[in-house]
């Protein structure tokens, strides 16, 4: 199990960062797939035509998401929490997502610079 401690930084306000990654239709805009989520603790989710599925553990808005990610058959929980904070005209988002299998570890990184953030800055800065 590894974890990963990352930081992003999205031209936006953190309540405009926080609606898209929490209202279905805002994540459908910026990923390209319909997205099953409610800003409702103990809700399941589904993002990216079911390739990152969860349950969302908390909320506190414009501010912080804690999600569990499930991984096949994995026992141990693994933690996404994503906590927003305002610069000037961005917003700087620290992700820890914690206990990544060690063979999906890589694929995970890629997936949180390339699709995730890299979707999410490209539509906030088209």
């Amino acid at each position: 199990m590894k974890d990963l401690h990352k930081y992003y930084k999205i031209k936006g306000s953190p309540s405009e960062i926080y609606a898209a990654l929490t209202n279905p239709f805002s994540i459908a805009l910026w990923t390209g797939y319909d997205a099953v989520m409610k800003e409702e603790p103990g809700t399941e989710f589904s993002l990216f035509d079911g390739d990152i599925q969860g349950k969302n553990l908390s909320f506190e808005k414009d501010r912080r998401i804690v999600q569990e990610w499930y991984f096949g058959d994995q026992e141990q929980e693994s933690i996404v929490t994503l906590t927003l904070r305002p610069d000037k005209f961005y917003t700087r988002i620290e992700l820890l997502h914690t206990r990544i299998p060690d063979d999906a570890f890589d694929e995970i990184r890629e997936g949180w610079d390339n699709y995730y953030f890299g979707g999410l800055k490209e539509f906030f800065e088209k």
